[in-house]
């Protein structure tokens, strides 16, 4: 199906852009949204008529994100989940999660402007992409701990599992003896030397 685009559309093209489309994509997110119409004779003299409102249009919503682009920038959002040992998340930080954190902290974010390609499954840092607009896009650091004092280590850049299951070094270990058979139970050379 051809349309014409309304809006940037990312990796399909700018306003006013004719492009071939699959039906369902068209069908299901970009005529619904309104980010684009059916390229016909009828839509094609309609968004002639009203082009220089629709980029005026386009280009006020694009000052106002790079406005709140600003305030984002270098933004960092901390949140406090419960893991195992190895660190998994019992559950995941969700897109909702992440909205009610950049809320709480006075930011305008909408649930559809968080891009996450995928759940937080474990704790660590993430850096998740928020696209306040369609050519206005911002990256927002993501600090995911068990603890206050643990993101505040991870902040500074500390590998908290990697510090956490570090060798012990001090503790016992057992001499290997690379001749002992499999299953024999390894003798001072003292005790040896008395039996023998």
């Amino acid at each position: 199906m051809d349309v014409i685009l309304l809006e940037r559309v990312e990796k399909l093209g700018a306003i006013g852009d004719v492009v071939k489309v699959k039906d369902g994509f068209a069908r299901n997110f970009l005529l619904p949204r309104k980010k684009a119409l059916r390229a016909n004779e009828a839509n094609k003299k309609v968004f002639e008529a009203n082009r220089e409102r629709i980029v005026a249009d386009n280009a006020a919503r694009r000052t106002d994100a790079e406005a709140e682009a600003k305030t984002l920038e270098g933004v960092s959002v901390t949140l406090i989940r419960q893991s195992s040992n190895t660190g998994q998340l019992y559950g995941s930080v969700a897109v909702r999660d992440l909205v009610e954190a950049l809320v709480a902290d006075g930011h305008k974010v909408d649930k559809s402007q968080i891009v996450l390609d995928r759940p937080i499954k474990a704790i660590g840092l993430y850096d998740v992409k928020v696209a306040l607009h369609p050519e206005v896009a911002v990256t927002v650091k993501v600090n995911v701990a068990r603890s206050p004092e643990e993101a505040e280590m991870q902040a500074q850049g500390v590998d908290v599992m990697a510090s956490m299951f570090e060798r012990d070094d001090a503790g016992f270990t057992e001499d290997y003896d690379p001749n002992a058979e499999p299953g024999e139970i390894a003798r001072d050379d003292a005790e040896e030397e008395a039996q023998g």
